[in-house]
């Protein structure tokens, strides 16, 4: 039996959404704790990897950044900053019982890696993440090399909407069933612009300041959005460990061999006593 995903809110400057596993909350594991990446919310790791993880004895979280999600504050979005977010992750981290490890994806890792600035917890683990030197390389490289989707992710961010087929080349590794397609991109959402100038340049991580604790980066082999050799790149700079995952794209929670990625992470974990 899938163990049931259920909706809480945390109180601080603005009302955050947590959704968790009842089954596993206690558990006696350490908690992990998923920040999602740009243009969704917690809802895109509550499809497969919160049950799939509760089922293995882990406690599971994963909260919306203000703005995003069932989070309050969507009508203000575009006043947001990557300092706002860190904030929204420091209270859902204040909520675990135990300090939890943090698993970030695409824009989420970047929120994880500026919390290390404040805070130090178990491990991290960064998805697909952009890196801490920023978006500028991955902007150029799309806007070179494949114009029309960097059109596309522009038409997104300014809460137009992107086309259906647009978002399976950014997002997948290949081919998804319609439904699923279409389910996603019902559910995306415009980002805070002045977020993607702090990851552009204005709000990066100081990497002087960073408390790494045991980190790990995995990058999917086809994607579109944030390449592995960037990826790589990040790991290096946080001399976290690396993992190369095949057959998988951008939204690696959400593509068709999401559990390839969820595998990966759990091993990693569970070589770590965590």
């Amino acid at each position: 039996m899938t163990p049931a995903v259920e909706q809480r809110f945390l109180a601080g400057t603005e009302r955050i959404e947590l959704l968790y596993c009842p089954s596993s909350e206690h558990a006696a594991r350490t908690p992990l704790l998923f920040v999602h990446g740009g243009y969704v919310g917690a809802w895109s790791w509550a499809e497969h990897f919160l049950p799939w993880f509760a089922a293995r004895g882990l406690p599971v979280f994963a909260l919306s950044l203000r703005g995003h999600g069932g989070s309050s504050g969507r009508e203000r979005l575009h006043s947001f900053s990557l300092d706002h977010y860190v904030e929204d992750l420091a209270l859902a981290v204040a909520a675990m019982r135990r300090p939890p490890v943090l698993i970030g994806h695409s824009m989420g890792a970047l929120v994880v890696q500026k919390h290390l600035e404040l805070a130090t917890v178990p491990a991290i683990v960064l998805a697909c993440p952009v890196p801490p030197f920023g978006l500028l390389p991955s902007a150029f490289s799309l806007a070179l090399f494949r114009p029309s989707l960097w059109i596309e992710i522009n038409a997104l961010a300014a809460g137009r909407g992107a086309s259906r087929d647009a978002l399976a080349e950014a997002l997948f590794a290949g081919p998804m069933e319609a439904e699923g397609v279409e389910r996603i991109h019902a559910r995306m959402q415009a980002e805070s612009r002045r977020a993607l100038m702090d990851m552009t340049l204005w709000g990066l991580p100081q990497l002087w300041q960073l408390n790494v604790p045991q980190a790990l980066v995995l990058a999917a082999a086809r994607d579109a959005l944030i390449s592995p050799s960037l990826a790589e790149s990040a790991a290096r700079h946080l001399s976290a460990d690396y993992r190369l995952l095949e057959g998988l794209g951008h939204a690696l929670m959400l593509d068709a061999r999401w559990e390839h990625a969820a595998e990966a992470l759990l091993g990693w974990i569970e070589e770590r006593g965590l």
